[in-house]
């Protein structure tokens, strides 16, 4: 925890005692109300085991104010750096009859369309419109290469505040003044627009119907005292109360949630609300993109297959030639592999520079080059096999078996072919295949014992689809996929009771997106796609849809883990104020006295300062969270009972019994 931050909530922590703040805390509240008449009282009966216990309530009060006001502090740094991004940006406002003129990006609206040059900054959220270009993300994403941004397609929203690096873009803007991705990301870190989740609700209703019952119970001990021979005095029933309420969780539970949203954008994900977060820890079902997901999203070539009579040093040497000019990264991959396993140089001579290229084009699906003599062609096998066969030349059937088995191993074939001296023929087979990124089927066994179960989303062949699952290790397959496929299969799944997690970046993901309960929209995909999810990943990493799952299950055992913890605790403080209370009227009770606590008084106080400082002593835990570990629900609360249900139990006893015996030294106990 940065040292600083720790120092600037302190002002807040003391701005937060105001009773309107407190209000929105019933338990805090009971304290806060109880701190009051006790300084009355110590007012009115002055003496310094009044005044300790009036001192520590208030402690208590501001300890608990603290945590949520350090939580809030982390927040406010990164809102800071985010201001940064904002400066005061001129725009070049394209008007409806062409005219362009210069205005200050605050006055831009929806639906302004401004041109944007290298080294200018976006002054406003938008999408491409005409034109491409690379841009600097840095400040928002932190990732310093830039990327590329242009009309059409899924890459076309920009971001304001981030920098055009080359050639020039025109933006339709998207949001209007102070609603930006920048204003509403401050917003959000900040905490102004956090709201209570159902969770948490739920929670804070359970806690002050836990007060109430305490309060109830505490009042009607008066009565009961008197009636065996007991008096207590208004000082000692309020520290009763204080310690029996759940004040460790009450004191805790707003840091828990805004620290829950700030460890998501620490992962570069913006989460709109904290719904969301809590969604991700309760999710069963993860649909999530084959391309550029669980695979590197573009083939690459890993094998080569030649043809009978073929030496395949003379297929690998075609291969090459036909794929030099190949710009695209199948055709670069092709001329990495000839390269690697083959030892073939990947720059081109001269002699090759000068050679006549024949371009990729739809109605031949063929590209290639003609050199010294040689025409080369590199394809579909279809459409290879009617080139070859135009020249009169002969198909082998090898070739063919080849294409097929490739295919059916959910590879891409591609065939390659010369024409020279003695005809065309068929040279051999390229593989290529969409290769599984390291580590997913790892990753997928990790969400497996999470219980999640994981569905790749793919246009693909289901033949090829379930190749690519089987290595993956997904466990279900939605193949030729729709956008109405897509939201079809997540309302079944919901139907049947299931969280439902997605990514996406396009538009025609926004249906899937909005329906899913946790929708993570790319940074670089449209704004239809960031409107409609409630997450937005900056890294636009689809497979950070895991990790984010992590962070929603440890912000849910962190709630888990406190609320044990605070609820078991009480138990010693019966021990500790009870027999206290009771010891001089009721003889007997003094065998409750497990912790032979010194008086009643040194009983009283001491449990009043380990309340307060088991607040300090979580804080750490509540920001940081409950380190997470893959396993069953039953695994994980038995483990959860054992640590801080005992834990809960064990602690106040020690440390109840160590202040007290620091209290006994002090004059007057």
């Amino acid at each position: 925890m940065n040292k600083n931050t720790l120092l600037s909530a302190l002002p807040l922590a003391f701005r937060k005692l105001n009773p309107k703040v407190q209000a929105r805390n019933p338990v805090m509240l009971v304290v806060w109300v109880g701190a009051v008449i006790t300084t009355f009282w110590s007012i009115t009966h002055s003496s310094l085991f009044a005044w300790s216990v009036t001192a520590w309530l208030w402690v208590t009060i501001l300890f608990a104010s603290y945590a949520e006001a350090v939580a809030e502090g982390r927040g406010k740094a990164q809102a800071d750096a985010l201001r940064s991004v904002r400066t005061d940006t001129r725009a070049r406002l394209r008007d409806t009859d062409g005219t362009v003129r210069e205005v200050a990006a605050t006055e831009l609206h929806k639906g302004d369309v401004v041109l944007v040059a290298a080294n200018e900054t976006i002054p406003a959220d938008g999408d491409v419109i005409e034109g491409a270009a690379t841009v600097d993300e840095s400040a928002i994403t932190g990732e310093s290469a830039p990327v590329v941004r242009e009309a059409g397609g899924d890459r076309s929203a920009v971001t304001g505040g981030t920098v055009v690096l080359s050639d020039e873009i025109v933006v339709q803007v998207t949001s209007e003044p102070g609603q930006s991705f920048v204003d509403r990301m401050i917003s959000l870190v900040e905490g102004s627009e956090r709201r209570k989740t159902p969770n948490e609700i739920a929670l804070s209703v359970l806690l002050a119907t836990l007060t109430i019952i305490f309060l109830v119970a505490v009042v009607t001990l008066a009565p009961t005292g008197t009636w065996v021979g007991a008096e207590f005095d208004p000082l000692s029933l309020i520290a009763l109360l204080v310690c029996l309420i759940p004040t460790t969780i009450a004191a805790l539970l707003s840091a828990v949630g805004i620290a829950g949203m700030d460890r998501l954008v620490r992962h570069n994900v913006l989460a709109t609300s904290g719904r969301a977060v809590e969604a991700a820890g309760d999710v069963d079902v993860l649909l999530l993109d084959k391309t550029g997901t669980i695979t590197f999203g573009s083939r690459r070539a890993t094998n080569l297959f030649p043809a009978t009579g073929v030496d395949m040093e003379d297929l690998a040497s075609a291969t090459r030639l036909a794929s030099l000019a190949d710009e695209t990264p199948e055709g670069r991959s092709i001329v990495e592999y000839t390269a690697e396993k083959h030892g073939l140089t990947q720059e081109a001579t001269p002699e090759e520079r000068s050679a006549e290229v024949v371009a990729f084009s739809a109605t031949t699906r063929m590209s290639g080059i003609d050199i010294a003599g040689r025409r080369i062609r590199k394809g579909a096998g279809d459409a290879v096999r009617a080139w070859v066969s135009e020249g009169q030349g002969a198909w082998p059937q090898e070739v063919q078996d080849t294409v097929e088995k490739v295919a059916q191993a959910g590879g891409t074939p591609l065939v390659v072919a010369e024409e020279g001296a003695q005809g065309r023929r068929a040279l051999g087979v390229i593989e290529l295949s969409d290769i599984v990124k390291p580590g997913m089927r790892e990753r997928f066994e990790e969400l497996r014992r999470m219980g999640i179960r994981t569905v790749m989303v793919t246009g693909d062949n289901p033949l090829t689809a379930r190749a690519i699952a089987e290595e993956a290790g997904v466990d279900d397959v939605l193949a030729q996929a729709t956008p109405e496929d897509k939201l079809a299969r997540i309302r079944e799944e919901q139907s049947h009771g299931r969280m439902v997690a997605m990514t996406g970046d396009g538009t025609n993901d926004a249906p899937a997106l909005a329906q899913a309960d946790v929708g993570v929209a790319m940074n670089t995909g449209t704004s239809a796609a960031k409107e409609a999810g409630n997450m937005v990943d900056l890294d636009s990493d689809p497979t950070k849809l895991i990790d984010i799952v992590g962070v929603g299950k440890q912000l849910l055992m962190t709630r888990g883990a406190l609320t044990t913890f605070s609820l078991a605790n009480d138990l010693a403080k019966y021990f500790a104020i009870l027999p206290a209370l009771f010891a001089a009227s009721v003889p007997r009770l003094g065998a409750l006295n497990v912790m032979g606590l010194h008086s009643p008084q040194s009983a009283i106080l001491s449990a009043i300062i380990f309340n307060a400082l088991i607040i300090v002593a979580l804080i750490p835990l509540a920001l940081k969270g409950v380190k997470y570990r893959p396993a069953a629900a039953a695994t994980l609360l038995r483990h959860n009972l054992a640590v801080w249900g005992l834990g809960g139990v064990i602690a106040p006893f020690i440390g109840i019994w160590i202040i007290d015996l620091v209290v006994r030294c002090l004059p007057g106990f």
